[in-house]
């Protein structure tokens, strides 16, 4: 009795275990989690479907208006109808040589439908990235068939542990030094253009034997010639 008690709490432990780790990872999130500042990247919106008796019908997706971004691209997905809001800024931006005087702040994807157990990337391709800032957060709000909303707008504090509907985030890291394989390569070409010109002296040597031969052989023809013509001549006189 006691081993089966033992074995039936371990059992309920380990489930809810389970249970809370996919609590905890089935949220809305950034694929991939990082891209580079001041730079471009294509970011995918994950959401996935948390109800068994609900299917999701819309994503919100609310952009940092102190980190505008200029270029806010969504990729067209089938059955899904996308919508982009712009506001104005308080400090236009030069991108390009050109002033711009608003940003994205808003993408929704509606009409679409995410079935329980299921879930969909929303694909977008953002820019300029902040060189300023280590992150961005992005608020999105889940709809579902049912009219359930659910928040994903939680900023993580430092040292704290995961809110209960956290935000999706996008770290931002420094562009990496030149890569050490460039200078291989250059380092291989000006070694493989060595020996390009080792081979090329090579075979310039080889030919200037091979001439050097054939002007030897020429001249003991020539001479052989010589010889047999002053026996002749020899002859002809006696």
């Amino acid at each position: 009795m006691k081993t089966s008690r033992v074995s039936f709490a371990a059992a309920l432990a380990a489930g809810s275990v389970l249970v809370l780790s996919g609590t905890a990872f089935a949220h809305v999130s950034v694929q991939p989690g990082d891209a580079v500042k001041g730079g471009y990247a294509t970011i995918n919106f994950k959401v996935p479907n948390e109800r068994d008796n609900a299917s999701t019908t819309q994503l919100e997706v609310n952009f940092p208006v102190d980190q505008p971004l200029t270029s806010v691209m969504p990729q067209d997905i089938p059955g899904w109808t996308v919508t982009i809001e712009k506001s104005k800024l308080d400090k236009p931006l030069t991108v390009h040589g050109k002033q711009v005087n608003e940003a994205v702040t808003k993408v929704t994807w509606s009409g679409g439908k995410i079935e329980p157990g299921k879930f969909q990337q929303f694909p977008v391709s953002v820019g300029k990235l902040p060189d300023n800032a280590d992150q961005m957060v992005f608020k999105a709000i889940q709809t579902y068939d049912n009219n359930e909303v659910v928040r994903w707008i939680e900023e993580t504090k430092a040292g704290a542990a995961e809110p209960q509907n956290p935000a999706p985030v996008l770290k931002l890291t420094a562009a990496k030094a030149a890569d050490d394989h460039h200078d291989d390569g250059d380092k291989n070409a000006a070694k493989d253009g060595k020996g390009h010109d080792e081979g090329h002296d090579e075979a310039a040597k080889s030919a200037s034997d091979t001439t050097a031969r054939a002007l030897g052989v020429a001249g003991i023809v020539i001479g052989l010639g010589g010889v047999a013509f002053g026996v002749a001549s020899r002859r002809r006189a006696s």
